[in-house]
C-alpha cells in the first residue's frame, strides 16, 4: 500500500469539489477527487493505495460524495490523527475505513505500508504506529463495502435461515 500524503483540516470541498455533486458514480467521482487541491491524485492513485493525514480530516459538509470518490479512486482507508465526526460515520456507511493513528502524520508520502488491524499497527518505513481499535461493528459494514451493502447480507441470513445472526 502507498501512502497519499495530507495535512491538517482537509475538507469535502478539497476532497471533491461542490461542482461535482451531481454525480453519483463513485467511479467518474474519482476522477475529480482532490481536483484543484491535489491534481495528480486522480490520475496516479491506484488500488490499495492509502491516505495519511493530519487532525480533523473531512471536516466541512456533510457529503458522502468525498468518501465515494476517495472509494472510487481505490481507496480502502484513510489513516488520520482526527476526522471530522460526519465523515468518520459516512466513510464507513461508504465501505471505506477510517483508522486514527496519533502519529499519522510522522508517515512519510510514497511510503509503502503494511496495516494489521488484528494487531493494531501500521509499519512504515521501519517504524510501527498504534491505532485505535476499529469496533467491530464498524469493519463489518467496512468489509461488505458499506451499510447498504451489509444491510442486504442481513437480510439474505434472515430470507434463508428464518432469523437474523
Amino acid at each position: 500500500m502507498r501512502v497519499w500524503k495530507f495535512g491538517d483540516d482537509i475538507d469535502t470541498d478539497a476532497i471533491i469539489p461542490g461542482r461535482f455533486l451531481t454525480i453519483y458514480d463513485p467511479g467518474e467521482l474519482a476522477r475529480h477527487v482532490f481536483e484543484g487541491t491535489r491534481d495528480d491524485f486522480a490520475a496516479q492513485a491506484a488500488p490499495g493505495d492509502v491516505i495519511v493525514a493530519g487532525r480533523n480530516f473531512g471536516c466541512g459538509s456533510s457529503r458522502e460524495h468525498a468518501p465515494l470518490a476517495l472509494k472510487g479512486a481505490g481507496i480502502e482507508m484513510v489513516i488520520a490523527r482526527s476526522f471530522a465526526r460526519i465523515f468518520y460515520r459516512n466513510a464507513i456507511n461508504t465501505g471505506l475505513l477510517p483508522l486514527i493513528c496519533e502519529e499519522a502524520d510522522t508517515i512519510e508520502e510514497g511510503s509503502e505500508v503494511r496495516i494489521d488491524l488484528e494487531e493494531g499497527v501500521i509499519e512504515a518505513a521501519g517504524r510501527r504506529c498504534s491505532i485505535e481499535p476499529v469496533p467491530g461493528f464498524f469493519r463489518e459494514i467496512a468489509d461488505a463495502g458499506g451499510l447498504v451493502a451489509w444491510a442486504r447480507t442481513l437480510e439474505e441470513v434472515e430470507l434463508c435461515t428464518g432469523s437474523r445472526s
